[in-house]
């Protein structure tokens, strides 16, 4: 089944007990953990509203990206005094002083860059924003579940059972913005 076979459906709830109360409603509806989302403006410890944890690996990051910049700052410094050996006075021709600050500046910016790297791979922006509400912004929480069509109705019934506020899906979205965006 394709991702355009799923359509995501977002209630807006008023308080964290209520938001809490739907996650537990769409988890005994069959919802997997990975289909519901927890939205708020609102900084809730993780596992606040009994939603799934998260796992990532933004951790390994900086340590490919710090190893590769080493290996790119060693290969440079080290080429570039062999490829041109200029003996001075008897010193050897890869003198480790003169080249310590050159392989931290790589180490620190290859771990930089894949840091960086890391957080829009972690962050899923290459597949777009889901749904959003503006009014989350305001205060509310907003609870996603990704329904296929044939559990769409059970989805709406589980959010409906928490006390949602309103629920989004995409065609009031788009009906929204194409509504917000026509000449008066």
């Amino acid at each position: 089944m394709g991702a355009k076979d799923r359509t995501e459906l977002l209630g807006l709830y008023e308080g964290p007990d209520a938001a809490a109360d739907a996650v537990e409603g769409l988890k005994d509806a069959d919802f997997d953990g990975t289909a519901i989302e927890v939205l708020s403006a609102t900084p809730y410890p993780e596992g606040a509203f009994g939603e799934q944890h998260i796992k990532h690996r933004l951790f390994t990051f900086p340590f490919a990206g710090a190893a590769c910049g080493l290996a790119i700052g060693l290969a440079w410094v080290i080429g570039a005094q062999i490829s041109l050996p200029i003996v001075t006075g008897g010193k050897p021709i890869v003198a480790f002083p003169a080249v310590i600050q050159i392989l931290y500046e790589g180490t620190m910016l290859g771990a930089v860059l894949f840091t960086v790297i890391g957080v829009f791979f972690e962050s899923r922006l290459p597949d777009g924003v889901g749904l959003y509400d503006e009014r989350i912004a305001d205060g509310y929480i907003g609870i996603s579940v990704l329904a296929t069509s044939d559990q769409t109705d059970a989805a709406r019934s589980a959010l409906n059972g928490a006390g949602a506020v309103d629920i989004v899906t995409a065609d009031d979205a788009a009906s929204a913005t194409a509504s917000a965006t026509s000449p008066a």
